[in-house]
């Protein structure tokens, strides 16, 4: 989830699209909460652990 936040930050960047650039914040919000979340112990959704 972070990675596809980070293309999605390069690309908005690169071809000047605002939408992109907002997804791709979101992303990485997104997968660094999932991220914590998960090296905290606690489940994520299905998964014992998230990466």
């Amino acid at each position: 989830m972070i990675i596809l936040g980070v293309i999605l930050l390069v690309l908005g960047a690169i071809f000047n699209v605002p939408i992109l650039w907002t997804l791709g914040i979101i992303a990485v919000i997104i997968g660094a909460v999932l991220w914590i979340a998960g090296s905290m112990g606690h489940s994520v959704g299905p998964r014992a652990h998230y990466w």
